[in-house]
C-alpha cells in the first residue's frame, strides 16, 4: 500500500510544473486529464473541478483507489494539497503549456510530464 501512496503522490506532483511565468486560463484546466504515455493495465486520472477541488484516481490491477485534495491557481503557478496515508502533501508546480487537451509541466526537478485530456 505505501507502493501505490508513493506513486500515486509522485504523479501528482510530476503532473504539474514548469518555467513561463504565463497566467493559465482556468477553464481550460477543468476536467479530467490522463498521463500521455500511461502504462498498461494502469489508469491514472487527475480531476481539477470547479473551486479548486482536485480528485485523483489510480486503478491497478483491478483495485480502484481515490484521493481527494485541493488545488490553488496563480498566474501559471498551481499549488496542490493532499492527504496521502494521513501525511499532507503539499506542493507548488508551473504549468508550462495548456491547450483543449494537452497540460505539459516540468517538476522541480526538471523532469517533463505530457497529460491529456480524458475525452468524454
Amino acid at each position: 500500500m505505501r507502493v501505490l501512496f508513493a506513486t500515486v503522490a509522485a504523479l501528482v506532483m510530476v503532473g504539474f510544473a514548469g518555467a513561463a511565468d504565463e497566467k493559465i486560463d482556468a477553464k481550460k484546466l477543468i476536467g479530467k486529464w490522463e498521463p500521455k504515455d500511461a502504462k498498461k493495465g494502469e489508469d491514472f486520472v487527475m480531476e481539477f473541478a470547479e473551486k479548486g477541488k482536485l480528485i485523483v484516481t489510480f486503478n491497478a490491477k483491478g483495485k480502484e483507489t481515490k484521493f481527494e485534495g485541493t488545488y490553488k491557481l496563480e498566474g501559471n503557478k498551481i499549488e496542490v494539497a493532499m492527504s496521502l496515508n494521513g501525511k499532507e502533501v503539499k506542493e507548488a508546480h508551473t504549468v508550462t503549456k495548456l491547450t483543449d487537451d494537452e497540460l505539459v509541466s516540468t517538476d522541480p526537478k526538471g523532469k517533463e510530464e505530457t497529460l491529456k485530456r480524458v475525452k468524454k
